[in-house]
């Protein structure tokens, strides 16, 4: 049973001057975020704010806890937001699929409204008191103390991740239009309804896009096919339809991309990805190869998210005892 976090964003949810701010004070000092005062003086924010930053750093792979009682740069966080990094400032709508796939890949300590919604909410449509009875309902399950308002307000939090904050006569607040990954329409409000708690009012009522999604690129679904691969199924020698598509934490599960959508990528995986994924699929196989999957360097997987807009320039992967081969042609 993981271990479900609850809280740590302090309500708010990230905002996009945010991983920027926390990777340049981290890179000037790992102990930023363990003296809240210096923070607080460091970002410019409150404490609450501070503390949210550093929840988010950590739950989007940017930073990690280090043994020294500091927070470390990863990997990640270094490619991306770096000096010469991949896309420092967050204008690339597939870093905003990046992030939101990082939010979903913890698993021993997942965040527990991202998971449930996005992993288990079998229904059609979303709307705030079915999902907050939902999550009692479940807290009680896995024995969690919560009351009703820490429930709601992490609802909310996801929620408003992905949808803009409206006021009480429906106008987007700009000033509160803050979360980066809105941009994606992953969550799209689809009309009203009578609130079921009686009073008189209307409830927004929400759904999950599901569409084909041009902008989760053949370079980002192969990294995040990698990356699920290698987190949760690092002992298979292979991966099934349904790893891939609808499978706790896969690649079209994440996205919500439809199963035939998931399909054709699949198909067109091997030249895709340049011989290095394939595909393979008869009357009684549906399944994804990779012959050097324990050699592929993940960074290389990532560049190449990037280099489909450069000049041409041929992206390779390096495998830790092989020499460098190609893995996007373009």
């Amino acid at each position: 049973m993981p271990s479900y976090r609850f809280s740590g964003h302090e309500t708010f949810p990230c905002r996009y001057a945010w991983l920027p701010k926390a990777y340049i004070a981290l890179q000037k000092d790992p102990g930023t975020f363990s003296n809240e005062d210096f923070a607080i003086v460091e970002l410019g924010v409150g404490k609450n704010m501070v503390r949210a930053i550093r929840f988010w750093v950590q739950v989007m792979g940017v930073a990690q806890f280090s043994s020294d009682g500091g927070y470390e740069i990863t990997r990640f966080g270094k490619l991306l937001l770096g000096d010469r990094g991949l896309d420092r400032f967050l204008e690339d709508r597939r870093t905003l699929w990046l992030l939101h796939w990082k939010l979903l890949s913890h698993i021993e300590e997942p965040l527990f409204a991202w998971d449930y919604m996005v992993n288990r909410w079998l229904h059609p449509e979303i709307n705030r008191i079915d999902v907050t009875r939902a999550f009692q309902s479940e807290a009680r399950q896995i024995d969690r103390k919560l009351s009703p308002v820490t429930l709601e307000q992490h609802f909310d939090v996801f929620l408003h991740t992905y949808t803009p904050t409206r006021s009480r006569k429906g106008e987007i607040q700009e000033d509160n239009l803050d979360c980066p990954l809105v941009e994606l329409e992953l969550i799209q409000c689809i009309g009203d309804r009578p609130a079921k708690d009686g009073g008189g009012r209307r409830e927004p009522v929400y759904a999950f896009r599901r569409e084909t999604k041009p902008d989760v690129t053949p370079e980002l679904f192969i990294y995040c096919l990698f990356e699920y691969w290698t987190a949760r199924k690092s002992n298979e020698e292979t991966l099934s339809f349904r790893d891939v598509s609808v499978a706790h934490g896969s690649v079209g599960q994440v996205f919500k991309l439809p199963e035939m959508d998931v399909r054709d990528r699949l198909e067109r995986l091997e030249e895709d990805s340049n011989g290095l994924f394939v595909y393979q699929e008869s009357a009684s196989t549906q399944r994804v190869v990779c012959a050097n999957r324990h050699r592929i360097a993940s960074d290389d997987l990532l560049r190449a998210i990037y280099q489909h807009n450069d000049a041409g320039d041929q992206v390779t992967v390096n495998t830790r005892n092989n020499p460098t081969r190609p893995i996007i042609a373009h």
